[in-house]
């Protein structure tokens, strides 16, 4: 038996209405129970996300920083873009430079001493947490000083004094030994 192309043809022909008719259809996307998916609205959702996300990161940035080193950062852009507007050449009449001169501490100024008790008093207003006078405390671990927040009474279960101890004898040990491995040089 002889086979002509004609039947190949003829099912080629056949096949392309059906290709044209299914051309141009989405394809369809499930999930994984088999129900259908839409995909505009999945990434609306994920964009409204990804913003409320960021909303939240900018917040707990802002809380992460201290409010006067926030605000020490702006004080520096702002120093920064006055600056950068200033000339390069600067001259005797220029009050920012000659502020900027007059605040500068010398050594050997005799008006030192001065400035700074009144920027003391200046600094006497702003509120200030007390700070332990009494005698040295023992030491601890973490190499805390007695204050505002700890009173600098021992209320441990001996474990530090032990553990200073030990470090303590150690070292003597050591010392010990070493003397003893250098005597007959």
């Amino acid at each position: 038996l002889m086979f002509s192309g004609s039947t190949r043809n003829s099912r080629n022909k056949t096949r392309t209405p059906q290709t044209s008719e299914f051309e141009f259809t989405e394809t369809v996307f499930r999930d994984k129970s088999g129900r259908k998916r839409n995909l505009k609205l999945e990434r609306l959702e994920q964009r409204r996300k990804a913003e409320k996300d960021s909303e939240r990161d900018e917040l707990y940035a802002q809380w992460g920083k201290g409010l006067a080193q926030s605000r020490q950062q702006q004080q520096n852009v702002e120093d920064a873009m006055k600056e950068m507007q200033k000339p390069l050449a600067r001259y005797i009449d220029d009050e920012d430079l000659d502020r900027m001169l007059r605040e500068q501490e010398r050594e050997g100024d005799p008006m030192a001493n001065f400035i700074k008790k009144n920027k003391a008093k200046e600094n006497k207003n702003k509120k200030v947490k007390p700070r332990y006078s009494g005698p040295a405390p023992p030491p601890n671990r973490f190499n805390i000083w007695p204050g505002y927040r700890w009173d600098g009474v021992d209320r441990s279960n001996g474990f530090e004094q032990k553990r200073f101890a030990r470090l303590a004898s150690k070292k003597a040990v050591e010392e010990l030994a070493y003397k003893w491995s250098v005597e007959d040089m």
